[in-house]
């Protein structure tokens, strides 16, 4: 129904606050993923619930705003595909539903802080802005409130089929295990299909910054178990882009055969692998690491697609408190701790030819390059440190690490440091 308010002039306005709030749409986005964050601490620890989260908070704003930017009526109200995929995970990991009523509530809270500053700037004052602030929060609302109830009755459904079928009791079982609860092994291996003497080896398997096709992470931890020789692998859908999996074998991996599989997988898979372990303890802890792996490399689109937690697991130790390693990797790398192109380069080098126990030869022949412009890079690199790379070796190899793994969440933005 149009409102009385809703003239050219309003939705005109409508449109030119809303096409300014899309111009800070990442902020936006992080400012009522924080928010929902607060409200569930908790979440915050679950990496794919996480990318979950803050796809539908994108989705959601975009739809809404894009929509009076281009000075459309809200005929239909579709629901983005990542407001589902929210509802589904959220279901999926047993979490109460009111959570979701909750973050949404949140959201629109920030989103509409937002938008009345910028309609209170944008506007002329008077009667026009007050009825810009009713149509614009009576169509805002009304959408809110359709998309509540669409997600709520998602994760209603997907909760009563998991509680229904063999997925419930296999996610149930696997929820016992992972949180330590007293359980007879014979009869969980039973529950599972899955033999749970044996050394078990975890993965997350994922895609970077969209949903994948459930399938296509099944594929791919079915591809590294038949690489190793492994059963086919215990699973669980983790996230809209997330699977966790384990691999039960009688020996440590064969990483070569383990890495040739992740090539041979869609380029955009990615694995986390956790430690080879024994027993439903091996099978808590190798998860546990993998998780771990995955929530210091996810947020990151760059890095190699597959992380072995023995080649990670001292980095994975210095990231868990962020704010101490951004502090570290500025107080240590100095200059070279900005997120440029150029200081990228010898952070590589220097990373490089320090893996490579300074040797200027091998680490020209990994970086594709000349031993002698590795060479000039690292007296570059040297200068900016302001001391030979030899010196206070494992801080800076401990920082070109973090560096390399987290990229920007650890740099200076712009260029600037300090």
């Amino acid at each position: 129904m149009r409102s009385a308010a809703d003239t050219p002039e309003v939705v005109e306005l409508m449109g030119v606050v809303a096409e300014a709030m899309l111009a800070e749409l990442d902020e936006l986005v992080a400012e009522m993923d924080a928010a929902e964050l607060a409200l569930t601490p908790a979440v915050g620890a679950d990496a794919a619930l996480v990318a979950d989260m803050s796809a539908s908070n994108r989705a959601n704003a975009a739809r809404i705003l894009t929509t009076f930017a281009r000075r459309e009526a809200l005929s239909a109200l579709d629901i983005p595909p990542e407001a589902l995929d929210v509802a589904r995970t959220v279901a999926r990991r047993g979490i109460d539903l009111e959570v979701i009523f909750q973050s949404y509530r949140r959201g629109q809270n920030i989103a509409w802080r937002r938008y009345m500053l910028h309609a209170i700037r944008l506007a002329p004052s008077g009667p026009v802005l007050g009825q810009l602030l009713e149509v614009a929060s009576e169509r805002m609302f009304e959408y809110v409130d359709h998309v509540i109830g669409q997600v709520i009755a998602t994760a209603q459904r997907e909760r009563e089929e998991l509680l229904g079928g063999v997925l419930a009791r296999r996610a149930e079982t696997v929820r016992l295990i992972l949180d330590g609860a007293p359980i007879d092994s014979r009869r969980a291996s039973e529950r599972l299909g899955y033999e749970l003497s044996r050394r078990h080896t975890a993965l997350v398997v994922w895609t970077q910054g969209s949903a994948a096709a459930q399938g296509v992470l099944e594929s791919a931890a079915a591809l590294l178990a038949r690489s190793v020789g492994a059963r086919p692998p215990l699973t669980l859908t983790a996230g809209a882009s997330t699977l966790w999996a384990w691999l039960g074998t009688d020996s440590d991996l064969d990483t070569a055969a383990f890495r040739a599989a992740v090539d041979a997988a869609p380029p955009e898979v990615r694995v986390a692998v956790g430690p080879t372990s024994p027993g439903i303890a091996g099978f808590r802890r190798s998860h546990a690491a993998a998780v771990d792996l995955h929530g210091l490399l996810a947020g990151h689109p760059g890095g190699a697609r597959l992380a072995l937690h023995r080649d990670l697991e001292v980095t994975v130790l210095a990231a868990q408190d962020h704010s101490r390693a951004v502090e570290f990797v500025a107080a240590t790398l100095g200059p070279l701790a900005v997120d440029t192109a150029a200081a990228a380069r010898l952070r590589e080098t220097l990373r490089v030819y320090l893996d490579e126990a300074e040797n200027a030869p091998r680490a020209a022949a990994r970086l594709h390059t000349h031993r002698n412009t590795v060479l000039q890079r690292v007296a570059r690199a040297a200068t900016l440190l302001g001391h030979p790379p030899g010196d206070h070796r494992l801080a800076v190899e401990l920082a070109l690490e973090l560096a390399h793994q987290l990229g920007q969440r650890v740099l200076s933005a712009n260029g600037r440091h300090g």
